[in-house]
């Protein structure tokens, strides 16, 4: 096994059973760990990228298995930002150093693509240096077009799960893996930096779940891949089961790392909430981008994807030098730029 690890840091690659084998087992953790991090010291040096977070509206139309704010979760609490509200949360990050908005909400009809667009071009023109980036779920081609032309860069939309079957056990049958898969490489096509990504430990996976979502990837080649741990919430059809782990999450990490050395990827928000150091874990093991929350504190308590969602403190957007603390803790040091993705290798 530690031959397959070296082999993976060097190919990028290994087959489905030498992946298989190094995701079920933890023995070689603390090489992946060394070996990913060497990796991204390559690409990026020790910069932490910092995106503000705004999630602007937790009403969405659809009821995945596992999502607090699912449309039939009829216990959430809904909120919808206003325009100005949005840009207020921009006004305030500037100042702190963020170059990167990250708009995150529910598939909510009432942002159509006008009033995206509007929001999205309100923005550019007051931050021109920096950039925008929606993860607001499936849309149609022309959708995404459109919010490109009015200067959105970046999408993020997580595949979930590459496999159809395991996409059915956590999506109602009106979603289709098939049709998630070619929003992504409708916003490739468009031109968009492009994020996708799985949760770790969901309901019914499997390790060859796993290596099909690695496989996914490796078609795709995303610019960003956000992973983390599937955390239960009480108001939905998944809240008996048991959350996702830390350990493998940060194992798949590394994995990641290796065999996508220019991409960015998060150290999540969910697992710094299954453990207290997730995310300088998440650092230390190939991650190189944290996203602390813009969002007005008086909703942050509202966009609950997941129960015991960390939602101050640190977590908070407004405590840059709280957050400042913890990068230098991992060994790193937050940068102050728009953090595009680097597909040349070359650290700046």
């Amino acid at each position: 096994m530690a031959d397959t690890v070296k082999k993976l840091a060097l190919s990028r690659d290994l087959d489905d059973g030498e992946l298989s084998a190094l995701i079920a087992a933890d023995v070689h953790d603390e090489e992946l760990r060394v070996e990913a991090d060497k990796k991204r010291r390559e690409v990026y040096g020790d910069a932490v990228f910092i995106r503000g977070l705004i999630e602007f509206t937790n009403y969405c139309k659809n009821d995945c298995y596992y999502c607090g704010i699912r449309h039939g979760n009829k216990k959430a609490e809904r909120f919808r930002l206003s325009p100005d509200e949005i840009l207020a949360c921009c006004d305030e990050g500037y100042p702190l150093g963020f170059r990167t908005f990250v708009l995150q909400g529910g598939e909510d009809p009432f942002f159509d693509d006008n009033t995206l667009c509007t929001i999205v071009s309100a923005i550019r023109n007051r931050y021109p240096d920096c950039a925008v980036t929606l993860s607001v779920g499936e849309r149609s081609h022309g959708s995404y077009l459109e919010l490109f032309r009015a200067g959105a860069e970046r999408y993020l939309l997580r595949h979930e799960t590459a496999d159809p079957v395991h996409y059915g056990k956590l999506h109602p049958a009106v979603m289709s893996a098939e049709n998630r898969k070619k929003c992504l490489f409708d916003l490739k096509e468009i031109g968009y930096q492009v994020g996708s990504g799985f949760m770790v430990g969901t309901p019914y996976q499997t390790v060859g779940n796993i290596v099909s979502d690695l496989r996914f990837l490796q078609e795709l080649d995303p610019d960003m891949i956000g992973i983390g741990p599937f955390v239960t919430h009480s108001e939905t059809p998944f809240a008996g089961f048991e959350s996702g782990s830390a350990e493998l999450t940060l194992r798949l990490l590394s994995i990641l790392r290796l065999m996508f050395p220019h991409a960015l990827i998060p150290a999540t928000t969910s697992l710094g909430t299954v453990s207290p150091t997730g995310r300088e874990d998440g650092l230390r093991s190939g991650a190189n981008v944290v996203m602390p929350n813009l969002s007005p504190v008086r909703v942050r308590n509202k966009y609950l994807l997941y129960d015991g969602k960390i939602c101050t403190g640190e977590e908070s957007a407004q405590c840059v030098a709280c957050l400042d603390a913890r990068v230098r803790s991992a060994g790193y040091r937050i940068a102050v730029d728009r953090g595009d993705v680097r597909k040349d290798g070359a650290p700046k």
